[in-house]
């Protein structure tokens, strides 16, 4: 992006906001522009800035003063009030990528790949000037050996973006936003609209969407479920973990629970079924039913082997449970746990059985979240055992599980003041404007956001 006044947008995904000083502010989200009537080159109204806690900001384009070497940088410090779409507003990875268009010249249908912006001469402004397409079926100038064809365009030179789109797609920005983690995805989910968080949901594959959903907030997961066939939907719910599967479906009728876990695979649903007997709040309701589990006569090297597992969240991967066979839960007789750091001072020949914590008492299921997160505490672990009056293990419970019950239901949208002091990457960033009265330049964009165009 060096030396260019000219952006691909994709490009743009995820790159860093800093501000004059060097400090990192966030990273960009999406681009604002505002489509315009008879074929005029739409303008760039600003930036989605992703800050601390994933909230949302609007940076306007005047406040850019470059855009080069994979970084943005601004004028100085961001309005911290959270970004709204406004209904003239489009947003151009959300809504324009995949979209179906008409190339004029020759009538041919395509569909769009890439966008770009360029700056105006002598100006701060910004404007889409090209759109990067696919041909695809459509005019009758169209040849086999033209169909699939790639190329850039001027904006003018299609038509169609107006249109009301069905059954847009969204192959490129799932391609856009690829290398996202499962919370970051889910957060892009939860700000798009719901029709393309709909064809972005039935455009990822069984298990991404399954650690999608788990990131989500309950009513976006209950949105997208809803809109699944039940044959996927099934099979989703079997990709997720039994204890946010038990959750998402326990905002559910119960027809429809039963309906869902009735297509599941028995031994899936199994213990989904369990946990929906427990009450939310409590060691029970929270607990996972696939915890590391080992028989006494594993050794320390099997052990290891199991927390190696990147599949396993940080808390389970911190302590084994030990337990007489069967060892899957609810298991036989529990015999107690294997943490970590004592795998790491044993040979690898040692049976887990021989240095098996024994002390650390399990919770009954029943335990409620106010003496579970005291337990945590006094004892500094991340996982508990929970244990039945039969003494056998039907699952643990980890501290992020907890930690979910603990806060505000809205708590990943927090505003960026909970955590002073940090800009969007964790790092130290300069003190930010919490959106109180708006300075005389914001009022001015805000009327410019607007009537422009």
């Amino acid at each position: 992006m060096a030396g260019s006044s000219r952006v691909f947008v994709s490009h743009l995904s995820g790159v860093s906001v800093f501000d004059p000083n060097g400090d990192r502010v966030g990273r960009v989200r999406d681009v604002v522009t505002q489509l315009r009537p008879g074929g005029r080159a739409p303008g760039v109204l600003g930036l989605v800035v992703e800050v601390v806690s994933r909230r949302r900001v609007f940076l306007p384009m005047t406040r850019v003063t470059g855009v080069e070497s994979g970084q943005v940088i601004t004028t100085g410090v961001l309005n911290m009030r959270r970004f709204e779409q406004r209904p003239t507003e489009t947003l151009v990875l959300g809504e324009l990528l995949d979209r179906r268009v008409t190339l004029v010249e020759s009538g041919e249908e395509a569909t769009v790949l890439d966008v770009g912006i360029a700056q105006l001469p002598a100006r701060r402004d910004w404007q889409i000037d090209k759109v990067f397409v696919r041909r695809g079926r459509g005019g009758r100038s169209a040849t086999l050996r033209r169909r699939g064809e790639t190329l850039t365009v001027e904006w003018s030179a299609v038509t169609g973006f107006a249109l009301e789109e069905s059954g847009q797609g969204a192959a490129n920005l799932l391609a856009t936003f690829e290398q996202l983690r499962a919370p970051d995805l889910a957060n892009v989910l939860h700000h798009l609209s719901p029709k393309r968080r709909a064809e972005v949901a039935a455009a990822l594959d069984d298990d991404r969407l399954a650690d999608v959903l788990e990131e989500l907030p309950e009513d976006d997961q209950v949105e997208i479920l809803g809109k699944l066939k039940d044959e996927r939907a099934a099979d989703v719910l079997e990709a997720m973990d039994p204890d946010d599967a038990a959750d998402l479906l326990s905002e559910l009728p119960e027809e429809e629970q039963e309906r869902l876990l009735t297509l599941m695979r028995p031994q899936d649903a199994a213990p989904v079924r369990r946990l929906l007997t427990y009450e939310e709040d409590t060691a029970g309701g929270m607990m996972t039913t696939e915890p590391i589990i080992l028989r006494p006569d594993a050794t320390v090297a099997e052990a290891l082997a199991r927390v190696r597992n990147a599949d396993l969240s940080a808390p389970l991967a911190a302590q084994v449970y030990v337990v007489r066979p069967p060892d899957e839960t609810p298991t036989g007789k529990y015999l107690g746990v294997v943490h970590f750091q004592r795998l790491l001072r044993d040979p690898p020949f040692t049976l887990v059985g021989s240095i098996v914590d024994s002390d650390l008492r399990p919770l009954p299921p029943d335990t409620r979240l106010p003496a579970l997160t005291s337990y945590l505490a006094t004892y500094n672990i991340v996982a508990a055992p929970v244990v039945d009056d039969g003494e056998h293990l039907l699952g643990a419970v980890t501290v992020d599980d907890v930690l979910d019950h603990l806060l505000p239901s809205d708590w990943r949208e927090s505003p960026a003041a909970a955590l002073p002091g940090l800009s969007g990457d964790g790092a130290p960033g300069p003190a930010a404007d919490t959106g109180g009265a708006a300075t005389t330049e914001e009022l001015r964009e805000d009327v410019r956001r607007a009537f422009d165009g």
